[in-house]
């Protein structure tokens, strides 16, 4: 692996990747709010680890994103827009919302009221999923070419510090104060992402050459027939630059059936894993205040490292091999669950486990987010960045909803397995898409 050099990690000092830091820490928070930390929650209340493991569903949002998408990207608010911009006017307003699901998620009790926790988890989760729409198109926006590797590093970063509070934050605060506490304070962390879009910069609209033929093939459409015109030709000119552009733009893509089947995959076993981690280390007998601890202490670190080091490794290898390489750590690194599940209650095998889980899936997070935001044309960054996404999560949700009941059947040491071999083909595609590619150009 090529030495890293200095000015690799320069452009993370710059004000507006500082800046994808604190929202990827908005971005990343909810997460765990209503995937393992929930999870801690209903364990903690006697709720049935099959149960559990279909709570993962509520996370549905966060793969179907792309069809509300267009909406977010082209649509305007009455005074938000006007007065923040389309970016900062939705982040604005989604945010805010945001916050109050939370707190309402806070006053459930899982035993009595567990649907209507579920309902409130699932809004959460959409919630969520519409604010990463403005974050991730905002982030790729307002950054410059050269930014995007360590901006994809500075998101994760954030990204995974927000899961470490509402992780092992949560879990302290749930130790000591209930968990009605712990979801508030998380709601009130959140606020970090509403500073960024009342401080920071509106992006500016770009248009490209290839996607202003696109749109103007669509108008010349429109004009060769007169019964289309007026109000209806109006919609029609809308639709087609909000929904039906972005989706034709990145189907002209070679091999872009194998691209979104990557996406899929590639972060599909850590999902599983991390899916019934917390179940998994309660089982071991671990308690809250143990689990958190080591996640704490033995976690932030490595979450660091491994983002900040991922990103500035994309600026060396570029994205493709950058995912390749960390794609293999990503899936060894589910293996020290099975040390753990042979080590039983160790803390010295915990922290091990959430070291190198951490570590390998911020240097994984790192490049997937830069080539996923490289595959983004700029005219349509929120629907096609929300598309790569949503699929990207979705070994998160509809996948990673089996966990509990493979767990089960299979116990958690060839769970585990299964977990590190799953992304494989993942692998073998990008092998392939890279090397048809090559092939194009040559």
């Amino acid at each position: 692996m090529p030495m890293i050099k200095a000015r690799s990690f320069a452009a993370y000092l710059d004000r507006r990747v500082l800046m994808v830091v604190a929202l990827g820490f908005a971005s990343g928070l909810p997460l765990l709010l209503t995937f393992s930390t929930l999870s801690a929650w209903l364990k903690d209340s006697g709720i049935s680890r099959a149960a559990i493991g279909m709570f993962a569903l509520v996370g549905i949002p966060y793969s179907f994103k792309f069809v509300w998408s267009p909406l977010i990207d082209r649509l305007t608010l009455p005074v938000l827009t006007a007065y923040f911009g389309r970016r900062r006017g939705w982040g604005l307003f989604l945010q805010t919302l945001l916050i109050l699901a939370v707190l309402a998620l806070a006053n459930c009790d899982p035993s009595a009221d567990l649907g209507r926790m579920a309902m409130l988890a699932v809004l959460v989760a959409f919630l969520s999923a519409s604010q990463d729409i403005v974050i991730d198109a905002y982030r790729v926006e307002i950054l410059t070419e050269d930014q995007q590797g360590p901006g994809a590093g500075a998101v994760q970063l954030g990204y995974r510090a927000g899961m470490m509070a509402a992780g092992a934050g949560a879990l302290f605060i749930a130790s000591a104060f209930g968990w009605m506490a712990a979801y508030m304070a998380m709601a009130a962390l959140l606020a970090c992402g509403l500073l960024v879009f009342l401080l920071g910069p509106e992006p500016d609209a770009k248009v490209n050459p290839a996607v202003a033929a696109l749109e103007q093939a669509a108008s010349q459409y429109l004009q060769a027939r007169p019964h289309l015109q007026g109000r209806r030709a109006a919609i029609i000119s809308w639709l087609y630059g909000a929904v039906i552009g972005p989706f034709a733009e990145f189907t002209t893509r070679r091999g872009w059936v194998a691209i979104l089947l990557l996406v899929i995959g590639y972060k599909m076993g850590e999902a599983m894993a991390g899916a019934t981690a917390n179940v998994f280390y309660l089982e071991l007998g671990y308690s809250l205040d143990e689990i958190a601890t080591i996640s704490k202490v033995f976690g932030v670190g490595p979450t660091i490292l491994g983002s900040v080091i991922g990103g500035a490794m994309v600026v060396r290898l570029g994205a493709v091999r950058a995912m390749l390489i960390f794609g293999v750590l990503q899936s060894l690194g589910n293996l020290f669950y099975v040390v753990q599940a042979m080590a039983g209650h160790n803390l010295w095998a915990l922290a091990l486990c959430v070291s190198v889980e951490n570590f390998t899936a911020g240097l994984a997070g790192s490049a997937l987010v830069a080539y996923v935001s490289g595959l983004c044309n700029i005219a349509y960054t929120a629907t096609q960045y929300a598309l790569l996404s949503s699929l990207s999560s979705l070994g998160r949700t509809l996948f990673a909803s089996s966990s509990g009941t493979l767990a089960d059947w299979l116990g958690w040491t060839d769970f585990y397995l299964l977990t590190t071999a799953i992304t494989i083909p993942a692998l073998l595609l990008l092998l392939w898409i890279d090397r048809s590619n090559h092939l194009q150009t040559q």
